[in-house]
């Protein structure tokens, strides 16, 4: 699932010539479902566009999609939160540097009525493991996202080899965080989630948090620059100038001071990053 935040032609048309020249003073920003879905861009552009001048674009995508669109030189910066992948992104020479920026955790969230009895625990392999165990019904992204890594990683922890032991229990949807959960909601299963858009994910039908504070959950958001001599369409002083702002000490307050129904959905730590 693609979410874009783009003025239509038709919109523009309808612009003084002025005012569509001002709306080029853009960047394209490739990020994940989850800081889209959760509320956050929504709550953090309006500070800095007014501070900047420069409107930002949200492509909405799975971190790795979201990459792939920064592989191709079409997108600014990318905002996503897969460190390996991060990393990799910048071994290729697409990226110019990784500035962490915020964490928040994955939760396990599941039925209430809990068929691999696995609520209350704090141990995320062990829930895995007796999901697998008892063949409940699990939906998984299966989209590349910075989740569905996650995801992949601790069925790996859990000594299960998911591709090969999948089954008619395992769903793959192949969309982003939001409807997944929905998929989850109607089928009553088991899914991992990051926190934010479980805040503000509002179908929840029998589903709650079943297992979190893992160390293992934990959650971290990483921007990068698309590297300009890689990409020469990269607009690197304004793509540079919204991953400053992000890190200084507005930003920070910013993401800190966004709630969902009153929780913190995101914890700024650009000084002090946990991963």
């Amino acid at each position: 699932m693609v979410i874009l935040r783009w003025m239509g032609l038709a919109g523009a048309l309808m612009l003084p010539l002025g005012a569509v020249h001002a709306d080029n003073v853009f960047i394209t920003v490739a990020s994940t479902t989850s800081t889209e879905q959760s509320g956050l861009f929504a709550h953090l552009l309006p500070s800095f566009e007014k501070v900047s001048g420069v409107q930002v674009r949200v492509v909405a995508l799975g971190t790795g999609q979201a990459l792939d669109l920064a592989r191709r030189g079409d997108a600014d910066v990318v905002f996503v939160h897969a460190k390996s992948a991060e990393e990799k992104f910048l071994a290729e020479g697409h990226g110019v540097k990784r500035y962490p920026v915020m964490y928040n955790d994955f939760v396990l969230v599941g039925p209430k009525v809990d068929p691999a009895h696995i609520a209350g625990g704090k141990d995320i392999v062990a829930a895995f493991q007796k999901i697998r165990a008892t063949q409940a019904p699990f939906v998984s992204r299966g989209d590349r996202s910075g989740t569905h890594i996650a995801e992949l990683d601790l069925w790996q922890s859990a000594g299960i080899d998911i591709g090969a032991e999948k089954g008619v229990w395992y769903r793959d949807t192949g969309q982003g965080m939001g409807p997944a959960l929905n998929t989850a909601s109607s089928m009553n299963a088991y899914i991992l989630t990051d926190r934010g858009t479980w805040l503000a994910f509002r179908n929840r039908g029998d589903l709650a948090i079943l297992v979190q504070g893992d160390r293992r959950l934990f959650n971290q958001y990483g921007v990068m620059l698309v590297n300009p001599a890689t990409h020469p369409a990269v607009k690197k002083e304004m793509g540079q100038r919204f991953i400053d702002w992000l890190v200084s000490s507005e930003g920070q307050k910013a993401i800190a001071s966004y709630r969902v129904n009153g929780e913190q959905a995101f914890f700024p730590d650009a000084e002090q990053p946990g991963v």
